[in-house]
């Protein structure tokens, strides 16, 4: 795993390679083992290398043969061993064992287009010298990042994280508050936007031609459309998890491949627990090293579940228990790494682990996509009651949401009144919305109210418009539903959670889940295979039945998460009320200070669970000192 950034100058000006240096200087927590640089008249590329494969061999920048291709690579590509061998059968020599170097010749066979036919998680640039032309390209599913600006003066710059191009001089850049408004909304930044204004990403599955000081953007991959289920089907069902688990430990293995040490991610729940199942089957229980922290609110620690799993599948596994006080400690030191803000406080806890996992392994597997593929998640489960409650006669309905409001706020983790308020926040919503409304902090309506100047835009039209973009291929709603998770939830809430807090302690984390080729066949299957019966991910459970323990097999979902809400009464109450008071937000001017200290005063009293908005605002705030407004 890696890091990388260049840029291209407007004119024929030499690139400059201190700047480059700097720019590559501020990834290095992605890459400590090394880097590079190279500059060719007005291109530059830089790299910083977290040595996985080939650790004397795969330095880069890497060209091809004649040195008219230049690659920088973020990532891995497991297809890699078929790819090379084809390669070489049609006269492609190699210098290194790298899978890096198969990408500048499959360039060379096919233009930007060789990307269709990467099964990996990666973010690459590619310099072709006799066409002056860039490439860029990020993985299907948006596991790792890609960011690029065009500016005014005809400049071109790219990093896998913002921080990089600021460090350019020419590069200008400031606040986006139209994104500032979709960070509120979704609690990350979705699609291409960016916090910082002239930013944007490259969305997962396409690539980006600039060539003549033109940019061409193209999506090169989309979800196949899901298949009804036939009657073939239908008499063929018991043999489909057989498949799926083939197919799945296939895609375990291929991303097992590593030159370092390697270790899976265990928190008990039944993604993780297939991971290591899996990993278990083809290489056995005395290799296999399995990693999970807990804490001392109980509501929270899933270390038990962990271990029952370990014990089970005899895994070397390793566990570390947190306090309050040490995620407090961690709170304000998160943004010298991370360089936009973030509303999923999982962040914290992914972080702990992967520092605890880096103390003995560099590569970690986890179970990250398989809610998003196969309609895991709680809120897919109160769609059905979405649409009954819609249905109720309004009296009825009013009733119900007046028992809710009056339920006693409690701020264990996934409260029935936290749920059951979160329900209502989205029942008067078309589906699309009301599951984003369910997932988020702010609606549209409380943005009026928040913020000093609101959008001129509403961001839930803009949802709504977005999502139906993405979804026009499919024509079965609930796989539109899985649809709008992957193109948003899955890339920019989990994925860039997974890649900061694991990079940030230069760890490479792997998703066998998100492999291609099983992305691909599970797409297509019809939706009655994920969730059957009220019940998600019911393919992989069937897949599971005999792997895991039932208590494993049985017990609800429950999120990577930390008692927020309760700490903003107890250990972050002073961080709140610094970050959060009247006088600063006034001075600041981007929120209404009345409508924030209801926030606050509410929550502190504990007549209202506002833990979601409050913790938004926080992160934005502690990265705004960092980043915008530094206090010091």
């Amino acid at each position: 795993m890696c890091g990388i950034a260049g840029f291209i100058n407007a004119d024929q000006t030499q690139a400059d390679r201190e700047t480059l240096a700097r720019m590559t200087s501020t990834l290095h927590r992605r890459g400590p083992d090394g880097f590079g640089h190279w500059t060719n008249g007005r291109a530059a590329l830089g790299h910083r290398r977290l040595s996985i494969i080939d650790l004397a061999g795969g330095a880069q920048p890497m060209s091809n043969e004649d040195g008219s291709i230049w690659v920088i690579f973020n990532g891995e590509i497991y297809n890699e061993p078929a790819l090379r061998k084809s390669l070489i059968e049609r006269g492609h020599q190699f210098q290194t064992l790298s899978d890096t170097e198969c990408l500048v010749h499959l360039y060379e066979d096919h233009g930007p287009d060789f990307v269709q036919l990467l099964n990996g998680m990666f973010a690459l640039a590619i310099w072709d010298i006799p066409r002056q032309r860039l490439t860029l390209a990020r993985d299907r599913m948006g596991q790792k990042p890609l960011y690029w600006s065009l500016q005014s003066n005809g400049l071109f710059v790219f990093a896998s994280e913002p921080k990089a191009l600021l460090k350019h001089p020419e590069f200008r850049a400031g606040l986006n508050t139209k994104s500032l408004s979709r960070y509120l909304f979704y609690e990350y930044l979705p699609y291409e936007n960016s916090m910082w204004e002239g930013v944007q990403k490259l969305r997962p599955g396409h690539l980006m031609v600039y060539e003549n000081h033109e940019t061409r953007l193209e999506r090169y991959w989309q979800a196949p459309v899901s298949h009804p289920l036939s009657h073939e089907k239908r008499s063929n069902q018991e043999s489909v998890p057989a498949e799926f688990w083939n197919r799945f430990r296939g895609a375990v293995e291929s991303h097992s491949r590593a030159d370092v040490p390697l270790g899976v991610f265990l928190s008990g729940g039944v993604d993780s627990s297939a991971v290591a199942a899996a990993l278990v089957e083809i290489q056995g229980p005395e290799r296999v090293r399995t990693f999970s922290i807990g804490f001392e609110d109980k509501s929270f620690d899933e270390t038990s579940h962990a271990r029952l799993v370990a014990k089970h599948l005899g895994t070397q596994h390793h566990e570390r228990i947190f306090s309050a006080e040490t995620l407090v400690e961690l709170l304000p030191n998160v943004c010298e790494w991370l360089d936009e803000p973030f509303g999923d406080a999982s962040l914290l806890p992914t972080f702990l682990l992967s520092q605890f996992a880096r103390e003995q392994v560099t590569v970690a597997l986890g179970g990250d996509g398989a809610d998003e593929l196969m309609s895991g998640y709680p809120t897919f489960t109160a769609e059905p009651w979405l649409n009954m409650f819609q249905r109720l006669p309004r009296p009825a309905s009013s009733i119900l949401s007046s028992i809710v409001q009056r339920l006693p706020v409690r701020h264990s983790n996934f409260s029935l009144d936290f749920k059951a308020r979160q329900f209502l926040r989205g029942s008067d919503c078309p589906p699309p919305l009301a599951h984003q409304r369910w997932l988020g902090s702010f609606s549209g309506a409380e943005l009026e109210d928040v913020l000093v100047d609101p959008p001129a835009f509403s961001v839930e039209a803009e949802l709504m418009r977005r999502v139906g973009a993405d979804t026009a291929h499919e024509t079965d709603d609930p796989t539109r539903r899985l649809l709008q998770y992957q193109e948003t939830y899955l890339p920019e809430d989990i994925l860039f959670k997974v890649d900061r807090a694991s990079m940030a302690a230069s760890l490479e984390v792997r998703a066998p889940f998100l492999d291609a080729e099983l992305v691909d066949w599970l797409a297509a299957l019809p939706y009655q295979f994920k969730r059957q019966s009220g019940i998600g991910k019911h393919l992989l459970k069937q897949a599971l039945r005999d792997r895991l323990p039932s208590q494993i097999m049985n017990r609800p979902k429950k999120g990577f998460g930390i008692p927020v809400a309760a700490w903003l009464r107890g250990p972050l109450k002073g961080l709140m009320t610094d970050l959060l008071a009247p006088d600063r937000l006034k001075q600041q001017g981007l929120f209404r200070p009345e409508a924030v200290s209801r926030l606050v005063d509410e929550h502190i009293r504990g007549v209202r669970d506002h833990r979601k908005p409050i913790w938004t605002l926080l992160s934005f705030q502690i990265w705004y000192d960092q980043w915008i407004n530094p206090r010091n």
